[in-house]
Order: structure tokens, then sequence, then C-alpha cells
């Protein structure tokens, strides 16, 4: 089931997500509907928050880069309870363009750590603990950003977030347009 993608301005997308356990209902039926929603929403990631469920789970989808990186082919997995544990000291870092399907239209430059240390669950419960780089890194720490209620407009300078309030402003109105549903803010 496709679900709306929650948008800025949404209050869910603020607070930091809960760790869940084994038992959580219907959890492989959210994350197949995570990726019927990611993709169909041209998305590389999704994290629960995005959908409007405040839990610690993301879907990270690299097989549509398969064609400019071989290296991302059946790349489509679920995390469960994700952290980022930390960085390496002095670590390299590469500012790239990065966009959000909560914030529809708009992308900007964010500098990242090119490598990232993380822990989480596979869906059947399997715990990890590595460290991952390049492109799959990056997509990591945007989705899990969303875990601590963070978003990549909170990465970029505060010149940069004046210069695109007002878009920002107006998809908190619902004034903007995209392919894929939505959930804007009502109060």
């Amino acid at each position: 089931m496709i679900l709306p993608i929650y948008v800025y301005g949404q209050p869910i997308l603020r607070k930091v997500a809960e760790d869940i356990t084994p038992d959580y209902p219907d959890l492989k039926q959210l994350i197949e509907n995570m990726f019927e929603t990611n993709t169909a929403s041209n998305g590389v990631g999704l994290a629960a928050p995005q959908i409007g469920k405040s839990i610690r789970v993301v879907i990270i989808d690299l097989d549509v880069l398969k064609d400019d990186f071989p290296e991302y082919a059946g790349y489509r997995h679920a995390f469960i309870n994700a952290h980022i544990l930390g960085f390496e000291d002095n670590a390299e870092t590469e500012t790239l363009e990065e966009g959000c399907l909560s914030i529809p239209g708009l992308s900007e430059n964010v500098k990242r750590p090119k490598k990232v240390h993380v822990k989480y669950m596979d869906e059947n419960w399997n715990e990890h603990d590595e460290w991952v780089d390049g492109y799959a890194a990056r997509v990591m720490q945007h989705e899990f950003d969303h875990l601590e209620g963070v978003m990549y407009i909170d990465r970029i300078s505060p010149l940069r977030k004046n210069m695109i309030s007002t878009k920002l402003k107006n998809i908190i109105k619902g004034k903007f347009r995209c392919a894929y549903r939505t959930k804007v803010y009502r109060k």
C-alpha cells in the first residue's frame, strides 16, 4: 500500500523516534508499504516518521542507482532500531546535493562525513554493528537523521536556510506540487 509522505511542518518530523520490539504489530507489512511508497515517490530512502510513525525504522533502496553505481545492484534493506554510533576522528567529508521526499521541490548542498559507524537490526532481528562508506553512508545519515527529528535543511548554513525560507513556508501551507501523495500539517 502506498502511504502519504508527511511534509515539512508536520510535528512528527521533529520528534525523536522510539526503538521497537520484535512484536511490533504488522512490522513486515509496514516495511513492504515503506518500500512501495518509496518506489512510487522515486526516493532512495524513507524513514518511518515520514509516514507518520515515530519509530526507528528506515528503508533504503539503492538498487535504483545500479546503472550508474553497479555496486548498489540489489541493495534494498530495512534498518530497525537504527542508530549512528559515530564517525572517524578527523573524518573526511564530502558536500553533495540532497533532497527529501518530505521537502518536495527543494534540494541543497549538504556536507557529511564519508564514513559512518552504525548499529541496527535487520528484518530478521539480526544485529549489525558496522562502518559504512560511500553513497550508502550519506543516505543512512540522511535517513537516520529523520529518526532524531533532524532534516537535511538543519545541516545547511543559516544564510541558505534564510534564502529558502519562503519555499519552506509554502510547503507548510500546502503550496507545492509533487507527483506523490503527501500529508500537510493542519492545525
